[in-house]
This record gives structure tokens, C-alpha cells and sequence, in this order.
């Protein structure tokens, strides 16, 4: 299986960010790249600098794992659909609104680790089990046509746009602080 970049088009301009921000190469190569680089970043912190925000009403790292987390699942989740052919229209999602219900300011870093580790795994494995067919079918999310093969490049853009984030913005701060 060999995925290609997506074309504009196959998704709403909205992605074209975090396609634009997904590295070049093998995306799924990628992907599990960026499993062992969130993991090196967050087992580098202590649980009190997981709660770390770098300006009032921004979310904490330990929110911002979350985030990504939550984020990832509902992107796997729509290309799990749209590669079975799925063609029912699937809702967006708020965020703040996730982010607020999760607590993961509750929860522990490990375990918030341990839960990044095993989505990866699973987004890779659905990825990986997909037959090149259901890369090319199309659904909607958000009122707006996607294609299947968008969903890798954006799960691993929208990660990696989250870490330059952290690297520029958190931790800079943190070490300030």
C-alpha cells in the first residue's frame, strides 16, 4: 500500500493546514515516527508541568494531550466509515467543549501516555488493514466531502502542528517559569 498526499479538493481548505504540515515520505511511516517523539516530549515531564499553561485561558499540556487524543480518535473513526463506504454524514466536533469534559488535568501524565500509545497503535493498525480501494472513497464530515486518504496526512499534521506549538510556545514558558 502507498498512500499519496491528498489533492485540494478531497478535503475542506480547513485541513489544508495540518495536510500541509504532515511530513513528507511514507505517512503511516510518519505516523509511527511521531508516536515515540509525543511519548520522548511527555515522559519528559513531571505531572505538575503537565498542568502547565503558557497564558491564562489556554489549555494545560496535560489538556493539549488530551486534545490530540481526542482529536486522533475521531479522525480514525471517520476513516474508518468513509473506508467501508460509509457514505452517511458524520457531525464536527467542539474542542473546548471536549477539552472541558475530559479533566485530564485529573489524570496522570503515564496514564494520559499510555492512552496516546495504544490509539496510535490502533489509528496505525486501521490505517495498515485499509485495502487500497478505500483510500479513494469519499464522505462527508463537518458538511464537507473528505476522502479517505486525507485522514492520515491530517491525524499526523494535526499532531505535529499541536508539537511545534508545545515546543514554541509551552515550553520556552515552562523553563521561565
Amino acid at each position: 500500500m502507498s498512500l499519496t498526499r491528498p489533492l485540494p479538493g478531497e478535503y475542506a481548505e480547513g485541513y489544508a493546514t495540518y495536510i500541509a504540515e504532515a511530513g513528507e515520505g511514507d505517512v503511516l511511516a510518519l505516523l509511527q515516527a511521531q508516536l515515540e517523539e509525543v511519548v520522548a516530549l511527555f515522559e519528559g515531564l513531571s505531572d505538575a508541568q503537565g498542568g502547565f499553561r503558557y497564558a491564562p485561558g489556554k489549555w494545560s499540556l496535560k489538556d493539549l494531550l488530551q486534545h490530540i487524543i481526542d482529536a486522533e480518535r475521531i479522525f480514525t473513526y471517520r476513516c474508518l466509515r468513509i473506508g467501508r463506504g460509509d457514505a452517511t454524514p458524520m457531525p464536527g466536533f467542539e474542542e473546548d467543549d471536549y477539552a472541558a469534559a475530559a479533566g485530564a488535568d485529573g489524570r496522570s501524565l503515564a496514564d494520559l501516555i499510555a492512552e496516546w500509545r495504544a490509539l496510535r497503535t490502533a489509528s496505525l493498525a486501521l490505517f495498515r488493514s485499509l485495502p487500497d480501494a478505500a483510500w479513494g472513497n469519499q464522505g462527508t464530515t463537518n458538511n464537507r466531502a473528505i476522502t479517505a486518504r486525507c485522514i492520515p496526512y491530517i491525524t499526523q499534521g494535526h499532531a505535529a502542528h499541536h508539537l511545534t506549538v508545545i515546543r514554541e510556545r509551552y515550553l520556552p514558558a515552562l523553563k521561565s517559569a
